[in-house]
């Protein structure tokens, strides 16, 4: 396991509450956008701007073309981007304050921040989207930023070891379900046609990765453990020593933090990002 196996999980928990509060479609919804998926997607690739639904696909790599077509461009047009990146940042604060009450969340975001600022961002599209965002006031908003940052900094770094590694993003879903890593409904959470399914799940058997049942092999847990190994080796290659050291300074505090998230049922595991808990 990697030093700051903790340290990622952590970002993801803090950053992934916008995706489960509880009332994040009725709120974006209020803005002019119709359904959770639309959010999800505005609220997500909004820190790019406006982008064409290819850019979306692109970045995103684990929908379905055809989904991310349901929500954009029809979201720019549906709702302020701006009054979206607003709305998530305040469904970030409204999780994570009560949350994270009895926690130093001054501190957190200040490590964070030195994290974030000697990170290198190049080939990382929606961490570098995210960065140019402005930095909240609030304690709680700015850490939140900086986790987004860094979750995005990670996603983008595995998404190219996934496309490297020869993975489309319907065959990335099925191994994440075969594995347990997320739950049975991903095929439709992501889009995926059964017929798309069953040839990424074809895809896997060739490579021997699960059986004909679809339960997963040795081979292919390992070959699972190796993509992290190789997208933990690019998120070490954005990191320069410093920021690696604030990452290591840090990394307790925030698992506590992330654990408190877990706590307050603002995160359940396993979920449709595949996430593992901290």
């Amino acid at each position: 396991m990697h030093p700051l196996t903790g340290f990622w999980r952590s970002i993801e928990a803090l950053h992934s509450v916008v995706y489960f509060a509880p009332d994040a479609q009725s709120r974006y919804e209020s803005l002019g956008l119709k359904g959770y998926w639309m959010g999800y997607a505005a609220s997500r690739a909004g820190a790019l701007g406006t982008p064409a639904a290819a850019v979306v696909v692109a970045t995103f790599h684990g929908f379905a073309p055809r989904l991310v077509e349901r929500a954009v461009p029809d979201a720019w047009r549906m709702a302020d981007p701006q009054a979206v990146l607003a709305e998530r940042l305040a469904i970030a604060r409204d999780v994570l304050g009560p949350a994270l009450a009895a926690h130093d969340v001054e501190r957190l975001a200040a490590r964070l921040a030195q994290v974030v600022g000697r990170a290198d961002l190049a080939g990382k599209p929606l961490a570098a989207a995210e960065s140019s965002l402005a930095v909240p006031d609030d304690a709680v908003g700015a850490l939140w930023r900086h986790a987004s940052v860094l979750r995005e900094l990670r996603g983008d770094a595995h998404v190219s070891v996934l496309v490297t590694a020869g993975l489309g993003g319907a065959a990335s879903n099925a191994l994440q379900v075969a594995l347990g890593r997320a739950p049975e409904r991903q095929r439709s959470v992501r889009g995926w046609t059964e017929d798309e399914w069953a040839e990424a799940l074809e895809d896997l058997r060739r490579r021997g990765w699960v059986d004909a049942d679809g339960a997963p092999t040795d081979t292919g847990r390992a070959a699972r453990e190796r993509l992290e190994d190789a997208t933990d080796r690019a998120v070490d290659a954005a990191l320069d020593t410093e920021a690696t050291a604030h990452a290591v300074s840090v990394e307790s505090d925030l698992v506590a933090a992330a654990r408190a998230v877990v706590a307050a049922g603002a995160i359940t595991y396993p979920n449709p990002i595949g996430a593992q808990a901290p």
